[in-house]
């Protein structure tokens, strides 16, 4: 007997966070989502997917972008429409990376220092994960969810919390070891 289920297909990730107090440097946090090959799903990423930037095929892209986190609602929205991405990706990383230099406050900027920071990942209206990246708050980076294709070709969500210190391209490069 099949299942009616169809496994996970489309994703939207928000990423929200306070602007900075008035007189400091503005904030600027960043989706980034790395798929990787069936063949070497913990190796190198594919290809990255983060601001200015979309997949090849236009399966991950980033809705909106803000520097500052200033708006309503979610300040950053990438969709992932997995059910449309190419068999020969197994594996799909969510991440949170923080944009700012150390030279701007003399040390690096963590999530500890943004206020009220939150993920959202759901599909259609259904919530599969919700944060505030707390749990990492001593982190420059971190990744927040991991869709894997099973033998059946249906797309699973894991959450998958883990902080990161570094730039944007070291992170990018590690995200499939974390």
């Amino acid at each position: 007997m099949s299942s009616l289920r169809k496994g996970i297909e489309k994703i939207e990730v928000g990423l929200k966070w306070d602007p900075s107090p008035l007189g400091s440097p503005p904030h600027d946090l960043d989706l980034i989502a790395a798929p990787y090959t069936s063949e070497d799903p913990h190796g190198s990423p594919a290809y990255v997917v983060h601001f200015d930037s979309r997949s090849p095929d236009g399966t991950i892209h980033l809705d909106r972008d803000s520097r500052t986190g200033q708006g309503f609602g979610f300040d950053e929205v990438m969709t992932l429409e997995l059910e449309r991405l190419a068999p020969k990706y197994g594996r799909v990383v969510v991440g949170v990376v923080l944009q700012q230099s150390e030279q701007e406050l003399g040390r690096l900027t963590v999530f500890g220092d943004v206020a009220n920071t939150a993920v959202r990942i759901r599909e259609d209206y259904t919530e599969l994960s919700h944060h505030d990246l707390s749990a990492v708050d001593s982190s420059s980076a971190a990744t927040i969810a991991e869709f894997t294709r099973g033998a059946d070709g249906e797309w699973a969500f894991r959450e998958l919390i883990r902080g990161f210190d570094g730039d944007l391209t070291a992170f990018a490069a590690a995200m499939g070891t974390l």
